[in-house]
């Protein structure tokens, strides 16, 4: 028999009895916790059933303010990650030049790294006592360190930026693969300036990946714990941290799992949008494969 006939070959029927067994670990590995977290949203101060916890928590300024600072972060490090992966990806597909392809693989590598270890490595950088601050105070004689944005959101909008644009730049790199190079060089040859070309060749051509990887984006850092934590930058308070904060340092296990299925019922959604996304354009138009 040859290769093509066994690789397209169906599969032999599966009997529905060996379905049960992974059904099984899946629900007590992942559906199971989650129930218990949705179960617990829902008891009261007196142990009964009830949605007093919603009321208050979702009503209460710590929880609005979490949310904005959520959103706020979230879209400003999209926004980030989409120009800065564009650009870049542009320069590394279109613009050759030596060891384009090490700093393609280079950027690449950031997808495996802990998400923390961005924020360690600005605190060397930026921090109060970091590379930056130390050698300006030695040059300018100041006693205080006169580069203080790191503890703000925009530390962690910056940190969150570098850590999420390789997720932009992947499929980006991917559809600008599939893009004729004979359209680029025959707008050239009909006078087109590079602005012109980005905007009516090239930008069209990466607008289905722009949205499948900033919507992945978008999941990514409004679920971001580590660079937030480890940044700590002052009165910046996000869902999952204050989820942290109420479960582990407060005790508070209702509000913690009234504010975790909020979170939840938020991911899902943004998961939902980014999976449309991707089935609306295929996906190899969005870069995704």
């Amino acid at each position: 028999m040859s290769a093509t006939a066994s690789a397209t070959r169906p599969l032999p029927r599966i009997g529905a009895p060996w379905v049960v067994p992974p059904l099984l670990l899946v629900g007590a590995l992942f559906f199971y916790p989650l129930s218990l977290i949705a179960i617990q949203s829902f008891v009261g101060d007196d142990g009964a059933v009830s949605l007093s916890g919603y009321a208050a928590v979702l009503t209460g300024p710590l929880f609005v303010n979490a949310l904005w600072h959520t959103i706020e972060i979230a879209v400003g490090a999209t926004a980030g990650c989409l120009l800065l992966g564009f650009v870049m990806a542009l320069l590394l597909t279109f613009v050759p030049f030596t060891g384009g392809r090490l700093i393609a693989r280079l950027i690449d590598t950031f997808i495996a790294l802990p998400t923390f270890l961005v924020a360690l490595a600005f605190t060397f950088i930026y921090g109060s006592a970091g590379l930056l601050n130390m050698g300006l105070m030695g040059i300018t004689g100041q006693t205080e360190p006169p580069v203080d944005f790191l503890y703000s959101i925009w530390g962690v909008i910056l940190a969150e930026v570098t850590v999420y644009t390789p997720f932009v730049m992947r499929p980006l790199l991917a559809a600008f693969s599939l893009i004729d190079v004979a359209q680029i060089e025959v707008a050239s040859s009909l006078g087109a300036r590079t602005w012109r070309i980005i905007r009516q060749v090239i930008f069209p051509a990466a607008l289905p990946a722009l949205l499948a990887g900033g919507s992945l984006c978008l999941l990514l850092t409004v679920n971001e714990f580590g660079v937030v934590f480890f940044i700590g930058a002052k009165g910046v308070i996000t869902l999952p941290l204050l989820i942290y904060g109420k479960a582990i340092e407060e005790s508070d296990y209702t509000t913690a799992c009234v504010i975790a299925v909020v979170n939840v019922a938020l991911s899902l959604s943004l998961y939902a949008l980014y999976r449309l996304l991707v089935s609306r354009f295929g996906g190899d138009r969005a870069g995704v494969v």
